[in-house]
């Protein structure tokens, strides 16, 4: 598949990283990358279930472009939503919604962390997508 630059650069940086710890202290340095949510924002509405920490996203399209706010109570885990951050914000909906989450398996990503952490990135993922489907029907 040919991927945007934004998330080719992503998968380049962690195919370069052999070492497992490495890739995941780099995946914790994406949570930089994250619009954060603020608590006061976090309901039931935006929560992500079948994610083992408590984790919030928000996705608002606006004139048809994607824009997402997340947070988590793990580094990790929002290291997981800036990833998905840089994949689809600014993004249009169509954009969106033909991605998969494929690059994080390629750039080996998904290989690195427990099922459990790799299926709530699946989780939201989908739940990115799901809102983007509801926003623009």
């Amino acid at each position: 598949m040919t991927w945007s630059v934004a998330i080719q650069e992503i998968i380049d940086e962690f195919q370069d990283i052999d070492e497992q710890f490495e890739r995941l202290e780099i995946l914790m340095d994406f949570s930089d990358e994250v619009e954060e949510l603020p608590v006061e924002s976090w309901n039931e509405h935006n929560l992500v279930r079948g994610c083992q920490s408590v984790a919030h996203i928000e996705v608002e399209v606006t004139d048809g472009v994607v824009w997402m706010k997340a947070a988590a109570d793990a580094k990790m885990v929002q290291g997981l939503q800036g990833l998905l951050s840089i994949a689809v914000n600014g993004s249009t909906a169509e954009q969106v919604l033909l991605l998969t989450p494929d690059f994080a398996e390629e750039a080996g990503i998904l290989n690195s962390l427990t099922p459990s952490r790799s299926n709530g990135f699946r989780t939201m993922f989908d739940m990115v997508q799901n809102n983007v489907r509801k926003s623009i029907e």
